[in-house]
């Protein structure tokens, strides 16, 4: 009787519900001379992605936390779960031929298939695992991944074959292993939210056609970093810190989780702004956000969800790369907000000094008059 019960749920639920291998079924119908090999590969990053969250969800159970006696290439100090997150990407994707070759954040050189596996015709570049400084306060982290058409399919790829801009994606999404598993992703019709339940090993689709509302009430910025940001960064913040009083009229809430996937997903969920804008922190660096596993994916999701992604200067979708682990600065969300701090960076802008004793009723001014 219960495993009647159990097959009469499972029922239920492949009917009512997409599953993420139906839905990429019903997107290359759309294209009928589409091989389908693109989305057998976005299937086995489903499965990295799973398993991924299995290790995830043990935690200390399973032995994953804390850090190895290692330093990637980023200057970052690996997690055990960085490395481990990594190698399932490598695994699931490397045999398949679909790809021609990958590059990781973790690693220092493009990823080189071994000899037995055939070569394919898409380039897979990702961010294993967004956000490992949280894993041990047990905080949402993620995934991030983007294809790519391999220049040459078929052979192994140079490292240049990688610097493509982000607007040449075939698709772009990410895994967030919170409360629950979920992957968003983009082929380049829409947004759309898959969540994994565990009972039956399946994503299915919970979230059509995601779009980020045109204005915002909440921002998310790094705010220790304040005495470093560029004028247009401090001009921003500051009107909407000035809450109704302000300029803009209207209160703003401020949030920061210091996980780009956790970020992007509270955008995506509920509107926003996010800034990781360029500073004199480390002026020699354009930005701390990797351009190619990080920016570009994120970038191409946000515009499919009516959203804009941009430098500050430059659309992110439109800059050429030149470097594997090239450095950017990124800013994206709300479409009116986003635009409005791109103009910021168009303007002049002096921000008032902080010091009481130079203000405007300062102890000088008083004397003087």
């Amino acid at each position: 009787m219960a495993e009647r019960a159990r097959g009469d749920i499972l029922n239920d639920m492949l009917t009512e519900r997409t599953t993420l291998v139906q839905f990429l079924i019903e997107e290359r119908r759309r294209h009928p001379g589409a091989s389908g090999e693109l989305n057998r590969l976005v299937l086995d990053v489903a499965l990295a992605c799973k398993a991924i969250a299995n290790r995830v969800a043990v935690g200390a159970l399973g032995g994953v936390l804390g850090s190895v006696d290692n330093v990637n290439v980023q200057g970052e100090t690996q997690q055990k779960l960085d490395v481990l997150a990594n190698d399932y990407f490598l695994r699931a994707t490397e045999w398949s031929g679909y790809v021609a070759g990958m590059v990781s954040e973790e690693l220092e050189q493009p990823y080189r298939l071994p000899e037995c596996h055939p070569r394919g015709k898409y380039l897979l570049v990702f961010d294993p695992l967004d956000g490992s400084s949280n894993i041990d306060v047990n905080v949402s982290v993620g995934s991030i991944f983007s294809i790519l058409r391999a220049p040459n399919p078929g052979v192994d790829p140079t490292a240049e074959d990688f610097l493509q801009q982000g607007s040449r994606q075939v698709c772009a999404g990410y895994a967030i292993y919170g409360p629950s598993t979920m992957i968003v992703l983009t082929v380049g019709t829409g947004v759309h939210a898959f969540t994994l339940d565990p009972s039956v090993g399946e994503f299915f689709l919970t979230r059509e056609s995601i779009k980020i509302p045109s204005t915002a009430k909440e921002f998310a910025i790094n705010a220790s970093n304040q005495r470093f940001w560029e004028p247009a960064v401090q001009r921003y913040v500051s009107e909407c810190l000035a809450g109704r009083s302000g300029p803009r009229g209207r209160d703003f809430n401020m949030r920061w989780v210091a996980s780009l996937v956790a970020e992007t997903h509270r955008i995506l969920s509920r509107g926003g702004v996010f800034l990781y804008p360029r500073d004199s922190k480390q002026p020699a660096k354009a930005g701390r956000l990797r351009l190619l596993y990080e920016a570009n994916p994120m970038a191409f999701l946000i515009e499919q969800a009516g959203g804009v992604a941009t430098t500050g200067r430059e659309r992110i979708l439109d800059v050429v790369p030149s470097d594997i682990h090239q450095r950017i600065s990124l800013i994206f969300g709300a479409r009116d907000e986003v635009e409005r701090i791109a103009e910021y960076h168009c303007q002049p802008y002096d921000p008032p000094t902080t010091l009481p004793l130079y203000g405007t009723r300062g102890l000088f001014r008083e004397a003087i008059g």
